[in-house]
């Protein structure tokens, strides 16, 4: 990555329109667009996207609204849509194979539930999503609080890199094996996409909501110009608010921050590296907000979240194996859960609806993973064996272990898999069913 780039995009933002819930249904279209990802004066890159942009329109709705939406797939290959991290019903999960037939180009399908949970959560593309979603078939979406935190500014910042060429072609390698065995397809130029517009102002209180949409980029993240408060991770609210430090997040990871402008310079998104800081992004500053009294950051609302039964958790295990430099080379593919490449006919486990599992997840590769679960959330165990956040996606370092508890409560066929998408591609994909 060049150090140039880097700075050069930080004064950029991509400006997504943003879709209010309404009682009739909304239209999502998949289509090809024309996109400035590089520094404004390189020339356009052709991508897809969803409403004309990319990425596409931010839906936002009340927690417990219907999200009704009448998605119609214009691009030149069958696609679905993924509502990741909501716990909805499994007919909407947006799988091609698993909860529905993929929507072939030029057919529709509608997808309507209810948004049990308030909070920060994204949409994609679900087929050969390694691609579609490398080529921009995402966007973010948001669940409003019933009593929202106060707030002058709510921004969310999706943060994404692009393997492309200076004229902004995007490379056309999405099905590299070189890639999917080892860290899958990292970009050479990445940017913060700050979905508003406008300057903040030195005092103002800020909710910003952070989604990393990269195909297969673990990014640690710095913010400068601001003091504040980690407040929910993955759409989930934390019990308690914890201090900004080390913020990494896996493919698909969300995090909430709300925090003070500290700073003239205003907010700037840092992607710290061997080389240096490169700042993706940045908010600008103009003035000074003089009637905001600095306060203590509170806990946002509770979501309703079903406790898990400790003394009766059934215990498994999830071993992640394959890849480069693997001791295992059994797999059918370049990956494997438990020893088998993709999905089978028989389910990683069927669960009684309401139990509790313990599931061990055990990263036998020279690579990290981030491990997502449809339709549930789960608790990550602490060393001490309670449980701590509340998540959708774990980042499991290579050689490492980690528990999680999960409360098996939504119905249905679920997917689990790793959301670096290109290892999701070669192999490293399981199905639960919860009865």
């Amino acid at each position: 990555m060049k150090r140039r780039e880097f700075l050069t995009a930080g004064c950029a933002a991509i400006l997504a329109p943003q879709l209010s819930w309404a009682a009739t249904p909304l239209e999502l279209i998949a289509q090809s667009v024309s996109a400035q990802i590089l520094p404004g004066g390189s020339p356009k890159t052709a991508m897809w996207g969803y409403n004309g942009t990319t990425p596409g329109p931010e839906l936002r709705l009340p927690q417990g609204g219907f999200l009704d939406v009448r998605f119609l797939n214009q691009i030149d290959q069958g696609s679905a849509v993924h509502w990741h991290g909501l716990r909805a019903d499994n007919a909407m999960d947006g799988v091609p194979g698993l909860t529905q037939d993929v929507v072939p180009s030029g057919d529709a399908f509608t997808y309507r539930f209810r948004a049990p949970d308030a909070g920060t959560f994204w949409y994609h593309s679900h087929n050969r999503s390694w691609e579609q979603v490398a080529k921009g078939l995402y966007g973010p979406l948001i669940v409003e609080e019933t009593n929202p935190p106060d707030v002058d500014h709510d921004i969310t910042v999706l943060i994404d890199d692009w393997r492309m060429s200076d004229t902004g072609v995007l490379a056309a390698d999405f099905d590299s094996p070189h890639d999917q065995a080892h860290a899958g397809r990292l970009g050479n130029f990445a940017r913060a996409i700050i979905t508003t517009e406008g300057a903040v102002r030195t005092g103002d209180r800020l909710r910003l909501r952070l989604i990393n949409v990269a195909t297969d980029r673990v990014f640690p993240i710095d913010l400068t110009g601001i003091q504040g408060k980690l407040v929910a991770l993955d759409g989930m609210p934390l019990a308690e608010p914890q201090d900004i430090a080390d913020l990494v997040l896996a493919p698909a990871q969300r995090a909430d921050i709300i925090a003070d402008v500290t700073s003239p310079q205003g907010v700037q998104f840092v992607f710290p590296t061997r080389d240096g800081p490169y700042v993706m992004g940045e908010i600008s500053s103009t003035g000074t907000n003089n009637h905001r009294v600095a306060s203590i950051i509170p806990p946002l609302p509770a979501n309703r979240v079903a406790q898990p039964d400790l003394d009766n958790a059934l215990a498994l295990t999830l071993t992640m194996d394959g890849g480069a430099m693997s001791p295992r080379n059994t797999l059918t593919d370049i990956w494997g859960l438990n020893g088998q490449s993709g999905l089978t006919d028989i389910p990683f486990h069927s669960f009684k609806r309401g139990q509790t599992a313990r599931i061990t997840l055990v990263n036998n590769t020279r690579f990290p993973h981030g491990i997502h679960l449809h339709g549930h959330h789960f608790f990550e165990v602490e060393a001490d064996g309670n449980p701590a956040a509340f998540r959708d996606t774990t980042l499991v370092d290579a050689g490492d272990t980690r528990d999680i508890l999960c409360v098996f409560d939504n119905p249905g066929k679920w997917l689990l898999h790793c959301h670096m998408l290109g290892h999701q591609a070669a192999g490293m994909k399981t199905w639960l069913e919860v009865a």
